[in-house]
């Protein structure tokens, strides 16, 4: 396993990280999570990602169950979760965003659900256009001054709320958010590459990205059709299957980018993967895995990491157009 700093911290986080979105307390229940967790951490894998909302606090749950079950020293491993959407279904105004009162109950609430003293990460899952970012900065300031959590973040922000988030934070002596956790793949590619860019250097953000395999468009097995097991069949996440599979022209990239993996005797799975560790911006790609098999193919992508040269670079351009300044750059 390769380990990289998360951004300008001293925090080091394997470039392969687990997350637990759709499948935890879904698909995987405790046994399976346990299994799950045991093989990731066993090959090096030391951050593991969760949220309030997946599943209305149920993937909290069964991967603290699991961790505990592990009797894993908690100094040798780290646990994020996100607040926003709030873990219960129909959320009370109270019970969902970015407020302090939010900010501090999800807190407690996750580190109850996940059975630790403290977070290692904590984002905000989306910016909150009702609470203002100084109240939000000051409740993450606090929890990290109180100790439940150690470096604080954002997912999917505007990159101007984020460099605002900062500039508060400078302002008034606070602890700035450290990453962003971004979704980015090859068919996914402009906010991370392009709006966020200046925030690498600017702020030193680290990043923890997420939906690597494009929730498996880009292992090609959507080509003939959504299998039965497959998350996409999930009646929750319908939404999910017709924004991925009913654009042709995604499914259509998607296909020719893993004939172009097979023809470099490259798993798809395994290609798209290193295509996002080859870029250094990325402190972690997070894999969600619901089965053994899956999770462990997933690990040898950074077998791969090399292969990603001027020549397969030049090739994917053709596939998909032309990229940001970044991979035209590889």
């Amino acid at each position: 396993m390769e380990y990289r700093r998360l951004g300008r911290s001293g925090l080091k986080l394997s470039a392969l990280s687990y997350g637990a979105w759709v499948t935890f307390g879904r698909q995987v229940e405790r046994k399976q999570a346990g299994e799950l967790l045991a093989m990731a951490y066993d090959h090096g894998v030391n951050y593991f990602d969760n949220a309030e909302t997946y599943n209305a606090g149920d993937g909290e749950r069964v991967m603290g169950q699991a961790i505990k079950d592990q009797g894993w020293r908690r100094d040798s491993y780290c646990v994020s979760s996100k607040v926003y959407f709030g873990a219960v279904k129909d959320p009370a105004p109270t019970q969902r965003g970015l407020s302090r009162k939010h900010v501090m109950e999800a807190c407690d609430q996750a580190l109850e659900r996940l059975q630790v003293d403290y977070l290692d990460l904590y984002f905000c899952h989306r910016s909150d256009p009702e609470t203002p970012v100084e109240e939000t900065v000051f409740a993450m300031d606090t929890l990290i001054r109180q100790g439940k959590v150690l470096y604080w973040g954002t997912s999917e922000w505007p990159a101007e709320k984020i460099r605002e988030a900062h500039l508060v934070a400078r302002a008034n002596h606070l602890h700035a958010p450290s990453m962003e956790q971004p979704q980015y793949n090859l068919l996914h590619r402009e906010r991370f590459e392009n709006e966020y860019a200046p925030l690498y250097d600017e702020f030193g953000m680290g990043t923890t990205t997420w939906s690597p395999l494009a929730s498996g468009l880009l292992t090609g097995k959507y080509r003939d059709g959504v299998p039965e097991d497959s998350r996409l069949n999930i009646s929750d996440y319908a939404w999910l299957r017709d924004a991925l599979i009913e654009d042709g022209e995604l499914l259509d990239k998607a296909s020719a980018v893993a004939d172009l993996a097979r023809d470099l005797d490259i798993p798809p799975a395994q290609f798209a993967l290193a295509w996002c560790l080859k870029n250094p911006h990325v402190s972690t790609v997070m894999i969600g895995a619901s089965k053994t098999h899956q999770l462990e193919e997933n690990l040898k992508s950074l077998e791969h990491v090399d292969r990603i040269d001027d020549a397969v670079v030049a090739r994917i351009g053709d596939i998909l157009g032309k990229g940001s300044d970044y991979q035209d750059a590889l």
